[in-house]
């Protein structure tokens, strides 16, 4: 039987990694992505798309294309951009989404917001991901470390869709991805976290080596408390995952809960292949803007209805806005000089 193919838009880290894992598991996928160079190496029977690492090495060809030339119409779109690519992305791609079909957001940050005003809520589906890749070049991607997966409808129903969906990503790519009533539990959950991965991104050393820096504590305790507090003001119970525990940095929690959270966290992320963040090889190898103001920054602006303040977030964003523009050097003296 013919099963219909899956969009993924968005073939960078994330989007490659998962697609090919589909494809090797027989599931007809169709990719799209911005970088030409990228989507005629996926679609090269002489190169396709290689998936390399310590988790996984394979390589699929594919049919891939970019944004204008996609054709046809699909039931299931997994949406891989950058956050702050989310809403072209979701305009473009409507015409492609079926009328009974949906959006799933592979993404970081609060993107289900987003596409759900585009695309409709009830055809917006909401994930959260943590496993490590990187997009090394086009065709190529590394797969450096597995993590969580989880996913979940936006009103915490348990509906047939997100059944099967979580049933093809358990089977395909990830064995121990969750189903969730809590989606929004694990993205507020993420943003925390990735307040970290920022912090890490004006730093020298990598994720792991930042994390170590028992020094830094009151920073971390900063940052991930400003995202928590914010989170809780909204009415969402931040969760957590892969050694970071919301309930260690946010209101009531102590200084040796959240000392035992970092030596988590710098535990899970020792042995990864995926040394450094996302945000750091945005700023210091592809040398592009970072998704901080859609991402993270998106943080302030809700705590300001709330009351709350958010200063050391604002900071940070303002100093990676500053390594964009030149200004600010790379270095392991920055996350000294946010603490200050």
């Amino acid at each position: 039987m013919v099963q219909d193919p899956i969009l993924i838009w968005g073939a960078g880290a994330i989007g490659g990694a998962v697609g090919a894992h589909l494809m090797r598991a027989g599931h007809p996928v169709v990719f799209c992505d911005v970088a030409a160079d990228h989507v005629a190496a996926i679609a090269d029977p002489a190169r396709g798309l290689v998936i390399e690492g310590p988790v996984a090495q394979l390589r699929a060809t594919a049919p891939a294309a970019t944004p204008a030339a996609v054709q046809g119409v699909f039931r299931r779109v997994f949406l891989c951009v950058k956050t702050h690519d989310t809403e072209a992305a979701c305009r473009q791609l409507l015409p492609h989404l079926a009328p009974d079909g949906y959006v799933l957001s592979l993404q970081n940050g609060l993107c289900e917001r987003v596409i759900a005003q585009i695309c409709g809520a009830q055809r917006t589906l909401g994930a959260f991901v943590n496993f490590g890749a990187d997009w090394l070049e086009p065709g190529r991607i590394l797969y450096g470390n597995r993590g969580a997966v989880v996913v979940g409808e936006l009103d915490g129903t348990t509906t047939p869709r997100v059944q099967a969906l979580h049933a093809l990503l358990r089977d395909t790519f990830e064995p121990d991805a969750v189903l969730t009533p809590n989606i929004w539990g694990y993205l507020w959950g993420k943003l925390a976290y990735s307040s970290l991965l920022y912090a890490q991104g004006l730093a020298e050393k990598g994720i792991a080596d930042t994390l170590a820096r028992t020094e830094l504590l009151p920073l971390v305790r900063a940052l991930c408390g400003e995202v928590i507090a914010v989170a809780r003001a909204e009415g969402v119970t931040p969760l957590g995952f892969n050694g970071f525990a919301p309930d260690a940095f946010g209101p009531g929690g102590t200084e040796e809960a959240a000392r035992r959270s970092m030596r988590a966290m710098e535990a899970f992320n020792r042995p990864n292949a995926k040394t450094h963040s996302g945000v750091w090889r945005d700023l210091w190898v592809r040398r592009r803007a970072t998704p901080a103001d859609a991402q993270i920054g998106a943080v302030p602006p809700i705590g300001r209805t709330h009351g709350l303040a958010c200063p050391t977030l604002e900071r940070l964003i303002a100093m990676i806005h500053e390594c964009e523009r030149g200004t600010r050097p790379m270095s392991d003296d920055n996350l000294t000089e946010l603490m200050r």
